[in-house]
């Protein structure tokens, strides 16, 4: 009985062409099937790189990943070695992908991928913003009531949020957010990354959503600072937690609770709690 294949999700430049990884290249070169999800583009990719690819080529893209899997399932079955390639950056990230690692992982085939540019990791790092927690949100919800709504969920989150986002709805996402997270936010747009007319904005949801009135183009990628944390005093927290004690719960244990939901000192809570007891 043949081993399964191997799987391998490459990442691709997010614009220039330089940034691919020597390992692209070989792989592009030497792959069973390679599934793109744009296969004119996969094409001058080839061209910059000087690769001529050996295998097959397929398209696999949003509207053919569901059934184009099964086809690439059965090759992984049979040892083929399938790369798959996006548009830009890593696949499976806001991209086709995650189905087929899935059904790959199914079939004990095993799963790699080759590093590379990230325009998540890349605006993060440009933003200005922390970078020591934070969230990729991917494309919020197209109708503006579902946006809204998104978007008031976050409005407590502490960690710096990414998102990409098209161009011509730039504007009303920069407006809805200002909406949900007040006008003081701090935020990023970074537009055109690695390209020639690559773009950075930083200032405040209010400053950028007059930036966003002239349309900016091209490629989106959005950070947006976290909320501010709550600063919660450890004597307000006393009572809740002698009564949660006093109906049954460990002191150490409600302690660990509290510090997770406050960002307080576990320590601080559980001294203050003795110290009162006293």
């Amino acid at each position: 009985m043949t081993d399964p294949g191997v799987l391998v999700l490459a990442a691709t430049p997010i614009g220039d062409p330089r940034d691919a990884a020597p390992r692209l290249a070989d792989e592009l070169a030497t792959a069973d099937v390679i599934a793109a999800e744009d296969t004119r583009r996969l094409r001058r990719l080839c061209q910059a790189l000087d690769v001529s690819p050996r295998g097959s080529v397929v398209s696999y893209h949003e509207h053919n990943e569901a059934s184009r899997t099964a086809d690439l399932v059965e090759r992984l079955r049979e040892g083929a070695r399938v790369l798959v390639v996006t548009d830009a950056g890593m696949p499976s990230v806001s991209d086709p992908g995650y189905r087929l690692v899935s059904a790959a992982i199914g079939i004990d085939a095993r799963v790699t991928c080759v590093p590379g540019p990230s325009a998540v990791l890349m605006a993060l790092a440009v933003s200005g913003l922390p970078v020591d927690r934070f969230c990729f949100e991917g494309f919020l919800p197209r109708k503006p009531g579902e946006r809204a709504r998104a978007l008031v969920a976050l409005a407590d989150e502490h960690r710096t949020m990414v998102f990409f986002e098209a161009p011509h709805r730039v504007a009303k996402t920069l407006a809805a957010m200002e909406e949900a997270f007040g006008g003081d936010r701090r935020a990023a747009v970074c537009r055109e990354l690695t390209k020639t007319y690559e773009e950075v904005r930083r200032g405040s949801l209010v400053e950028l959503v007059a930036w966003a009135s002239d349309d900016p183009r091209g490629e989106i990628t959005l950070v947006v600072a976290g909320a501010d944390a709550q600063v919660s005093d450890v004597e307000s927290q006393l009572a809740g937690i002698r009564d949660r004690v006093a109906a049954g719960e460990r002191l150490k244990d409600v302690c660990a609770d509290v510090a997770s939901a406050t960002g307080l000192s576990k320590k601080a809570l559980y001294d203050a709690v003795l110290a009162a007891s006293r």
